[in-house]
């Protein structure tokens, strides 16, 4: 059976986050319904992220197995019709080799967290950023994102219920970016690692809000990252600022002249 890999973007706001779920809306449920519109084996889709209840995605990919060989431009096509009107897009897809696999094959993942300092409410970026009203420092954020680089015991900033089997975890990049915007500054934070803790991202945006409020030193980061202990750590974040934004392959399924 040939194998697809699809680069998905989506709304987060309807969905009960990436993972089919029973009687609960999921982005993989609804591909999986566009899948059997033109499939009839139901072919199951798996993903590189799972992500959570209100995150959106730029860049998701996933793969499945189809019986039949499709042109990568009409199987496109004919998935995005059968999703609408659900905000999902499936912006490339490819045949990729049998041994590709969306989630084991990769190796960095990269996430984006959009924060909006506005007194005035969001009115188009409504639901896709996470609104606060006061202004932020973002050096000092700085500062403390660069206590997070590099290998760590990241139990801090795990959630409860996290399923992954080591809480170590080596981030590659943690970076902030001020973006002006009418009446207010956008905050673009970026997370580059092979793989993230369950609510890692948003525990350790939230953390680092508390810098840029001044209410916490950005040494107090480090202490509570080196205390291994979820209690420590700072507010968690909503969702709806939250982004998978690319997915790194030692071979990029959607480029043909990608190196191996």
């Amino acid at each position: 059976m040939p194998r697809y890999a699809l680069k998905i973007e989506y709304d987060g706001r309807p969905f009960f986050g990436w993972q089919r779920q029973k009687e609960l809306p999921s982005v993989q449920a609804a591909v999986e319904s566009a899948l059997a519109m033109i499939a009839p084996e139901r072919p199951i889709v798996a993903a590189a992220g799972r992500t959570d209840t209100g995150v959106h995605a730029t860049g998701q990919v996933a793969h499945c197995d189809l019986a039949r060989r499709w042109d990568p431009f009409r199987l496109s096509e004919a998935l995005n019709y059968h999703l609408k009107p659900a905000p999902i897009a499936i912006l490339a897809t490819a045949e990729a080799s049998a041994d590709f696999h969306a989630r084991f094959s990769a190796i960095e993942r990269t996430y984006v967290f959009r924060l909006l300092c506005r007194r005035a409410p969001a009115t188009f970026q409504k639901g896709q950023v996470w609104q606060i009203a006061h202004s932020l420092d973002v050096a000092a954020m700085q500062t403390a994102a660069s206590y997070l680089l590099g290998r760590h015991d990241f139990t801090t900033f795990r959630a409860s219920q996290c399923q992954a089997r080591s809480p170590v975890k080596t981030l590659d990049e943690a970076s902030l970016q001020a973006i002006p915007q009418p009446e207010g500054t956008e905050i673009r934070f970026r997370f580059r690692a092979r793989s993230f803790l369950h609510s890692q991202v948003r525990s350790m945006v939230g953390t680092l809000e508390r810098v840029g409020s001044g209410a916490w030193r950005p040494e107090d980061v480090r202490t509570a990252l080196e205390g291994k202990n979820r209690a420590l750590c700072g507010p968690v974040c909503p969702p709806e600022g939250l982004y998978l934004t690319h997915v790194t392959y030692p071979k990029d399924p959607f480029s043909p002249n990608s190196p191996e």
